[in-house]
């Protein structure tokens, strides 16, 4: 089982990553750009059958190490493989 998570900073967390993004942007020409937030993907294979299980864990591995709760949100999504 394969699990796709998804790290991105909660609404109001300062961003000095996207806004370095959003500015180098800008430099090269790409002035539509309004505003950049960055994140992290991370990918999990599990040797789990059980879905529900598996997100359980899941969780628990976020909240403990891949994420930091108190200015990321995470969300867990299930792939093929």
């Amino acid at each position: 089982m394969k699990a796709r998570i998804t790290v991105t900073l909660k609404n109001g967390v300062l961003d000095p990553q996207g806004r370095a993004i959003a500015h180098a942007l800008h430099s090269l020409g790409f002035g539509n750009v309004e505003d950049v937030r960055q994140g992290k993907l991370i990918e999990v294979k599990l040797k789990a059958a059980d879905e529900a299980k598996a997100r359980t864990e899941l969780d628990a591995m976020c909240r403990q190490l891949l994420a930091n709760p108190v200015i990321e949100n995470y969300e867990v999504e299930f792939v093929g493989g």
